[in-house]
């Protein structure tokens, strides 16, 4: 058990620990006097029975932090992508760690003080001369801010996961038939004859405005939803205590005013507040505004037409956003779309012509045996010819004939014969191994989703906007 939790941590344990002080105050100051409004809540997400608090949120944040170099830390807190997937890294091993702690109880699963106190005494960071140090032991555990409880508490879980999990590290055995129709599917070749259909080889001309109207009628286009959308906002750096009550006192102000019936821009005037009207957006096409985040887009196309938001906070101020109109997704007018319908009207037409052609050729070939302008090619899985035919060629029987579509040609297709692979050694060792992880890595995923069932996870939208919303 040792063995396992010393090779599941990248660095030796006094390392992280001594690490952890280095960053164990990054975020903290803005949680002290947030929480401190907060009514004692500081859950930040529910796996189950069990949470997870911003405090263990931070200290795993620092834990990862201490593993980054300088150029790693700088691009985190400076770069929006960056940071959103180190959070959701964070909050996904949590919860992980969270649901196998939920099964470990479940189960009966118990770790004694006994075994705590063993684990301990074993770690070489605590040794002195091959003994125990209580000296040692006291020293890291108060350069890290950890009590002797904290700690026996990180060691237990680690324990009562690995009870848990162990199995999954088992190595699982491929059966030998199972590898060689594995090596001959991937390794084999294949005698092929296609010939090549190009779209762009026939000429259709220039279309009539019925020829148009026709191909509309078949082909509509269509206006995904849009939304008028507005908002107020009041701009502060909530991470300074000292101006967050007099804003978070102006931000009330100025949603009573929108409660008792004033319009938005009124009310900005009223509280000195920015007001922004965005127009008419989709999401597929957003004016540049730093408030459009991918959450907040979400938001907005989840509210109802003629609604504001409630008061929400942000780390750069409070925002209270509105609806105006929704536009529900509609057919599109031809004459708004008549443009961009030439080029679609021509490659619908040269794809015909093309279809035309191909099935000559086919027919010839089905009738005679005779395949005109054909190229001849051993190939691969992944090499030899154009990937369609490739792929085609694959899900064939031999002497079969077909028509591979593509996106700029039609091809005829002839399998001529299949050609078994040379059994390679080093190769289907390699491939026994990869359909070893394979077969482990669907037993996890199997386990993982069980557990996501079973203890399902809850996230605290309020808190996580406070400290994670953009």
């Amino acid at each position: 058990m040792l063995e396992y939790l010393r090779n599941a941590a990248d660095k030796p344990v006094a390392k992280i620990l001594i690490g952890i002080l280095a960053f164990s105050f990054v975020g903290w100051g803005v949680a002290e006097w947030i929480f401190g409004s907060v009514a004692g809540n500081d859950t930040l997400v529910t796996v189950g029975d069990k949470e997870i608090t911003i405090q263990q949120f931070n200290l795993e944040k620092s834990r990862e932090l201490a593993k980054l170099d300088r150029e790693e830390q700088r691009l985190i807190y400076t770069d929006e992508q960056a940071g959103q997937v180190f959070t959701d890294n964070i909050l996904t091993t949590l919860s992980s760690q969270k649901m196998a702690e939920n099964r470990a109880e479940d189960l009966g699963f118990v770790v004694t003080d006994k075994r705590i106190a063993e684990e301990i005494s074993a770690f070489p960071e605590f040794q002195l001369n091959g003994q125990f140090s209580t000296f040692l032991f006291d020293s890291v555990l108060s350069a890290s801010g950890y009590t002797e409880a904290s700690f026996a508490e990180v060691l237990r879980g680690q324990v009562l996961r690995s009870m848990v999990l162990g199995a999954m590290s088992v190595p699982m055995e491929v059966p030998d038939f199972a590898v060689t129709a594995a090596y001959n599917a991937r390794y084999r070749e294949m005698d092929i004859d296609y010939a090549t259909v190009k779209f762009s080889d026939f000429d259709v001309g220039q279309p009539k405005e019925e020829d148009l109207r026709e191909f509309y009628a078949k082909n509509p286009q269509f206006v995904p939803e849009q939304r008028q959308v507005s908002y107020v906002f009041i701009e502060c750096d909530l991470s300074k205590p000292d101006v967050y009550d007099s804003v978070y006192e102006q931000a009330m102000k100025l949603e009573d005013d929108i409660i008792a019936g004033e319009t938005l821009e009124q009310a900005a005037k009223n509280n000195k507040a920015k007001y922004v009207a965005l127009g008419t957006l989709s999401k597929s096409k957003l004016p540049k505004d730093k408030i459009l985040t991918e959450r907040m887009v979400d938001s907005i196309f989840a509210m109802d037409e003629a609604v504001e938001s409630e008061l929400i906070e942000t780390k750069d101020g409070f925002l209270i956003i509105r609806v105006d109109k929704i536009i529900p997704e509609h057919k599109a007018s031809f004459e708004d779309v008549k443009k961009s319908l030439v080029s679609a009207w021509k490659k619908d037409e040269q794809k015909k012509q093309a279809y035309i052609k191909a099935n000559e050729l086919l027919v010839d070939l089905n009738q005679n045996g005779v395949l005109k302008d054909k190229k001849t090619a051993t190939v691969s899985r992944t090499s030899g010819a154009p990937i369609d035919v490739l792929s085609a060629a694959f899900n064939s029987k031999t002497g079969d004939n077909s028509i591979v579509t593509a996106g700029d040609a039609y091809y005829v297709l002839h399998v001529d014969k299949e050609i078994k692979p040379d059994i390679d050694e080093k190769k289907k060792a390699q491939l026994r191994k990869e359909l070893q992880t394979m077969s482990e890595k669907e037993v996890m995923d199997d386990y993982n989703s069980f557990l996501i069932r079973e203890y399902p996870v809850e996230i605290n939208e309020k808190l996580f906007n406070r400290f994670f919303a953009k």
